[in-house]
């Protein structure tokens, strides 16, 4: 293989940039047009065979003729004595499968993403042109957040037969001309069934690895694998996704298209690039909090399995007074948003045994979160007021006392010692200070919790992207107080009323 300093034509190699079954990729300096391209060299298996080399020249200028943003150009195939090299366009910035490494990505990113990878994919089915191994190794997000496709059919060419070496037989990237059947090829955590068994492809191959991408990047983990190659196999073929991986907050149509996406049977999935698309729009374009993933609920997770709580028991010689949090503001402005009437349940509590309160309705009055347990360990749940589903909040076992931002996008909690924040649209929970034991939190209008963290303490108050608590107000042992409790804010934002416990 080359090695820095040398030359494929007019083009010399700068650096390595990877290796995978169709051949290496190098970084290398166009000394006739001043550029950095990419050269894919190819293995020797294509360059000694001519055939299959003729072929591969021809689908690489099929190739050659798309243009469109999205897909990484093909700008020639280049010669040097045995040595054959695709010349590609250099892509600079991360690949997805780095992105993904670094945390699952914020819906609306996800989102991004996927539908630039669906307007790829969307013309290149155009021109009969199938991918067969997309994956996030192989989509570049640039810097300014465009997305480039790589390989888009390359592998296509390379023609499997009985002669086959072992070598490229073990290769997880294997492709395959889309007519041909009983070879496995793709790689097995992105393969679709028909691939895993070896059957023919068309352009629903594609769309089930988009559903594949599109699930890692909204969760961080893969919707199918297992410890070996066989095993991840068998999950593609037997398994579902784990559904309750996926952001609470996701639109309903996003669920929708991954369902799809991830039909096993070809001719139940999503048929077309341009339908992921337009169904990526929608749920991009529909009203905030009006459309949220919504899974269904086994019979153990009926109304009647909900755990029901004792009532708090009142705090004696409890004094409700306020003080001023900040100068006085005007009025706020904006359109009053109509009543929501809401019937709990008799199994549905008001508050949890210890008196921390256990469910808590979103500024907005569109979702409630509250505190159950269903699986044996309490959680806290979203739900949409116009549903009667309800959704598992990733990182919040053994959750107490909820609290939303007032923009609704947040909820903060007390678990494990500690007051925490979950973004709602994804991600780990930010532990932000001790809180022994949870005694009320409230969100304050310039982004801090004020909160109480123990039963004999007063009202601190903590940045709610991180930061160091100070004391906001202390109990006068003098009087007979002996801590502040269950802070809530006044209409205006400008107050805070609170509970004080007496000696």
């Amino acid at each position: 293989m080359p090695s820095p300093g040398s030359r494929i034509g007019p083009y010399e190699i700068v650096s390595l940039l990877g290796a995978g079954g169709m051949g290496e990729v190098y970084r290398a300096k166009d000394t006739k047009l001043k550029r950095e391209v990419a050269l894919k060299v190819l293995p020797v298996d294509v360059s000694t065979d001519r055939d299959r080399l003729a072929r591969f020249q021809r689908e690489a200028e099929v190739l050659a003729s798309l243009n469109h943003p999205h897909i990484a150009h093909i700008y020639g195939l280049e010669q040097t004595g045995d040595t054959f090299a695709l010349v590609m366009e250099l892509v600079e910035g991360d690949d997805l499968a780095q992105r993904i490494a670094r945390g699952r990505l914020a819906i609306d990113e996800a989102l991004s993403i996927a539908r630039q990878i669906a307007e790829a994919l969307e013309a290149a089915h155009d021109h009969s042109i199938i991918h067969r191994d997309l994956k996030p190794a192989n989509i570049k997000v640039r810097p300014d957040g465009t997305v480039k496709v790589l390989d888009f059919g390359l592998a296509k060419a390379v023609d499997l037969t009985a002669g086959s070496s072992a070598t490229a037989m073990n290769s997880p990237t294997l492709s395959i001309h889309a007519t041909q059947a009983g070879i496995i090829l793709g790689t097995a955590a992105y393969m679709s069934p028909e691939q895993a068994r070896g059957k023919a492809v068309d352009k629903r191959t594609d769309i089930w690895a988009l559903g594949c991408v599109l699930f890692e990047m909204l969760t961080g983990t893969r919707p199918f694998s297992g410890d070996d190659r066989t095993d991840t196999i068998v999950s593609v073929l037997t398994k579902d996704p784990d559904w309750n991986a996926l952001p609470p907050m996701l639109p309903s149509g996003i669920s929708r298209l991954l369902r799809r996406s991830l039909e096993k049977d070809p001719k139940r999935r999503l048929d077309s690039a341009a339908a992921a698309r337009l169904e990526i729009d929608e749920a991009s374009t529909a009203p905030q909090g009006d459309a949220f993933l919504t899974r269904p609920a086994s019979g153990a997770t009926r109304a009647a399995q909900w755990l029901p709580w004792a009532i708090a028991a009142a705090l004696a010689l409890a004094l409700v007074i306020s003080f001023t949090l900040m100068s006085r503001r005007g009025p706020t402005t904006g359109s009053e948003q109509p009543p929501i009437h809401l019937l709990l349940s008799e199994q549905v509590p008001a508050s949890t045994a210890g008196g921390e309160r256990s469910f808590v309705i979103a500024p907005n009055g569109r979702r409630i979160v509250y505190l159950a347990n269903i699986t044996g360990t309490p959680q806290l749940y979203l739900r949409n007021m116009d549903t009667v589903e309800a959704t598992p909040i990733a990182g919040t076992q053994n959750a107490s006392s909820p609290f939303f931002s007032l923009d609704g996008q947040r909820i903060g909690f007390f678990a494990s010692g500690k007051i925490q924040v979950l973004a709602l649209a994804g991600g780990a929970p930010v532990m932000l200070a001790d809180a022994p034991v949870a005694r009320g939190a409230v969100w304050a209008p310039d982004d801090t919790i004020i909160y109480s963290p123990a039963t004999d303490a007063g009202l601190w108050r903590v940045p709610a992207v991180g930061g160091t608590p100070s004391l906001l107000a202390q109990p006068d042992s003098a009087k007979g107080e002996r801590s502040y409790r269950w802070p809530a804010l006044l209409p205006g934002g400008d107050d805070v009323m609170f509970t004080v416990a007496m000696s």
